[in-house]
């Protein structure tokens, strides 16, 4: 178990982060570990071929289930959305003193993996660049194409967080966080296997990240040049794959089907481009009907970027709870 013992100055500092190149590295586990494989299944029938010739036995040997896997495969987050970019020229100019580190930490851990471990401690400048280069190329073929919807997911996973924390303190966030992690002020317990400590944050706070390929357990990560951080399972996961979810025929006799079927789809974060996609509509028509949803007050808008994202509201929320579970 892992302890971390909050003062006022850490909740304070507490934040949020997304890292791509987290969820890339995770993502190798399910490719090859059946209890990740059954919760990413219309994913992985999506690679069907796309994968060829790329070589990840490698990278996949650096990514275990349990126990330590090297912290420099996934640089710490530079802000609350890291892009992928940042994260791989990151990777990329690891120290060699911390790639060393981090495999013989790791040799001594999984004893099966002497040879490549030694292979890591005599090139770690070339061996950093060979993986770089093949995360990249995954990234392009297996994750790019599914990361506005994974980061949808997540941001709206953080949103939620974000209202828990802001109504009820830490024991509101805290709560439902996920199996393993309970709050007792002043410390958050951290149920992780093979790893014991207590950790006073001491006024850097704690990140929070939630994941969608770490999907089973937490995940501490306690090791310079990271924050103090605790990985999750973003809340229903089962849900990431899915297509849009119906409209109530009540809403849709209300509001007209399109923006009923619109509102029903924007428990998370979406650009405009995006639902127009999922749901197969011009651009200028869902344009046309998210302004609408926004001007009523069952929307919200913020622009991240180049792009404004929208969500619903408490009011939208409301709508479509039914009348047996409203307040």
């Amino acid at each position: 178990m892992v302890r971390f013992v909050f003062s006022v100055e850490d909740l304070a500092r507490t934040r949020f982060a997304i890292s791509p190149l987290w969820e890339l590295e995770r993502s190798l586990v399910a490719l090859r570990d059946p209890s990740h494989a059954a919760l990413h299944l219309p994913w992985l029938r999506s690679l069907s071929g796309r994968l060829d010739g790329l070589a990840l036995e490698r990278a996949a040997a650096l990514t275990v289930p349990r126990g330590f896997n090297p912290d420099f495969v996934t640089p710490p987050p530079a802000g609350p959305l890291g892009s992928i970019d940042e994260d791989l020229a990151a990777l990329r100019a690891t120290p060699i003193a911390q790639i060393r580190a981090d495999m013989e930490l790791f040799g001594s851990q999984h004893p099966r993996s002497t040879a490549l471990v030694a292979t890591w401690l005599a090139h770690p400048r070339r061996e950093v660049r060979r993986l770089a280069d093949v995360l990249e190329a995954y990234w392009a073929r297996a994750v790019e194409p599914v990361w506005p919807r994974i980061r949808a997911f997540l941001d709206a996973d953080i949103a939620h967080r974000a209202r828990r924390l802001a109504a009820g303190g830490p024991a509101a966030l805290f709560a439902d966080l996920c199996d393993g992690v309970s709050w007792e002020q002043p410390h958050l317990d951290v149920a992780v296997p093979v790893h014991d400590a207590t950790i006073e944050l001491g006024g850097r706070g704690l990140l929070l990240m939630p994941s969608a390929f770490s999907a089973i357990r937490p995940f501490v990560i306690d090791r310079e040049p990271w924050q103090p951080t605790l990985v999750y399972p973003a809340r229903g996961i089962a849900t990431l794959w899915e297509d849009a979810a119906p409209a109530p025929g009540g809403l849709a006799r209300l509001l007209g089907a399109t923006r009923a079927t619109i509102l029903a789809d924007l428990s998370a974060p979406r650009s405009t481009t995006e639902l127009a996609q999922r749901l197969s509509l011009s651009p200028a028509g869902a344009s046309h009907h998210l302004t609408a949803l926004r001007d009523a007050g069952l929307l919200s808008a913020h622009r991240e970027g180049r792009a404004v994202l929208y969500v619903r509201t408490t009011l939208g929320d409301a709508l479509l709870t039914p009348l047996d579970r409203a307040p």
